[in-house]
């Protein structure tokens, strides 16, 4: 009769179906029996070998939980659901769904958490890049997935996160385009023109964001101290299904089938047809007829610090009163089809800009002011920073204008010129370099300037 082992002492042996086994106590399950770990191989060392890894797992404390473990795709279906949700913010979300449900469970979805290796990873990448996304959004993905993998790491779900083994691609950060100061004036004098001139300013002159010059409203408006205060931002939020059964609500939107080559219902679409809907589809909420949390929404900037009030320049408050008027004498002649929200910058019948249309408006003008294309962000928030930056303001009073937390952040958005480099090294040069004395005549007459002098000593007389 062979000895009794001791209390958390492993066991080693061989089976009669010719494999070795490990057993390994772990400690208590949830329901108080023995959480006993099994292991096996075909070879005495590698299952002492493994049954090791177990033991040191569970002395540091970092033993995985006892059960089967998830798929990928179920445990980001439950922490998006349920972890993510809680601290981020929709637009957000949203973009974590989306990145989810088109490359994460594609790639990796079917895997164990458990089983999940980094060549796993990397071979979703190659695929990603080899597909023609650009390296930034393989970046976010990997961001996505390696921030669900902590939280199963840290709820001891597995043992070790494999996306901090792997090396995303690295991103090429993009170049900043801001307005030079004629561009800038070039492409108020086109917004002159519209009624929309005022949201520019804001947006070329204040270095506002999109969203928080679309969201200001007259109640945060302080036009006695001169001060904007930004506590809202306008977002297009998707909508989400109210209704039971959403696969069901959305069916007759429901395409399982790709598109034919030439397809005459999609030749519209920027970005061409649509991916088929995958099985059990819960999207096409925009058709529910108990829809909530979508469309254009008024949310809270991201940070505190977005926050802060922002002075307005004195010269802009005579245009805002004036605009305030017009918007008054607009919402007089609409009557009951004036729909109020608040807003400073709106349409004619009350609602809020559409940020689409506001984006669609900015390249109208650049191409009215002949400016070359580039983004909505070059020509307000960088065009902003840049131009303080010209002007002598210093890093961290350009910080506090554009409610930056870093001030690393605010140097992304300074863009240096050349003409202030040129002006910097010639006053540089002049500080170390001494002034070079101007050649002076020398005091030794030569015959060629005696025989000048008698020529023309003769012509006179």
């Amino acid at each position: 009769m062979s000895p009794r082992k001791a209390n958390m002492e492993s066991s080693v042996y061989r089976g009669a179906d010719g494999w070795w086994h490990g057993r390994v106590t772990m400690g208590v399950k949830n329901d108080g029996s023995p959480d006993r770990r099994h292991r096996r191989a075909k070879t005495e060392a590698e299952v002492r070998r493994k049954v090791r890894e177990l033991e040191a797992l569970r002395e540091k404390g970092r033993a995985p939980k006892a059960g089967r473990k998830p798929t990928v795709a179920q445990w980001m279906d439950t922490y998006l659901t349920e972890i993510a949700s809680l601290k981020l913010k929709p637009r957000s979300l949203d973009d974590y769904w989306s990145k989810t449900r088109n490359d994460i469970v594609p790639g990796v979805g079917q895997h164990r958490l458990d089983k999940l290796a980094p060549e796993h990873l990397e071979r979703m990448y190659r695929a990603m890049l080899d597909e023609g996304h650009a390296p930034s959004h393989v970046l976010k993905v990997h961001r996505i997935l390696s921030r669900a993998l902590k939280i199963a790491h840290r709820r001891r779900i597995i043992a070790e996160n494999v996306a901090t083994l792997v090396d995303p691609p690295t991103v090429d950060e993009t170049e900043a385009n801001p307005f030079t100061t004629e561009e800038a004036k070039a492409f108020l004098q086109a917004a002159a023109k519209r009624p929309t001139f005022m949201r520019w300013c804001v947006g070329v002159g204040m270095g506002f964001r999109q969203g928080e010059t679309l969201g200001l409203r007259w109640p945060y408006v302080d036009l006695e101290n001169d001060l904007f205060h930004p506590q809202w931002q306008l977002q297009r939020l998707t909508w989400r299904h109210g209704c039971q059964d959403a696969h069901s609500c959305g069916a007759r939107l429901h395409r399982f089938e790709p598109c034919p080559p030439d397809c005459p219902a999609h030749q519209g679409y920027k970005r061409g047809c649509p991916k088929p809907c995958p099985k059990g589809c819960t999207k096409h909420a925009s058709v529910c007829p108990e829809r909530k949390g979508g469309g254009l929404v008024f949310t809270r900037p991201k940070t505190k610090k977005s926050r802060n009030p922002v002075p307005i320049p004195p010269p802009f408050v005579p245009y805002l009163v004036e605009h305030k008027e017009r918007q008054d004498v607009m919402r007089a002649e609409a009557g009951d089809e004036w729909q109020e929200c608040g807003a400073v910058f709106t349409r004619p019948d009350g609602r809020p800009i559409d940020p689409r249309a506001d984006w669609e408006e900015f390249k109208e003008l650049l191409a009215e002011a002949g400016i070359d294309d580039r983004r909505l962000y070059d020509g307000s928030r960088h065009t902003a920073g840049t131009i303080l930056n010209e002007l002598g303001v210093d890093m961290p009073t350009i910080m506090e204008i554009l409610r930056h937390t870093q001030i690393s952040q605010t140097r992304r958005y300074v863009k240096g010129r050349s003409h202030l480099s040129k002006d910097a090294m010639r006053r540089m040069g002049d500080a170390f370099m001494p002034h070079q004395k101007a050649p002076t005549e020398t005091t030794t007459e030569t015959e060629d300037r005696k025989a000048e002098r008698a020529r023309r000593r003769r012509r006179v007389r």
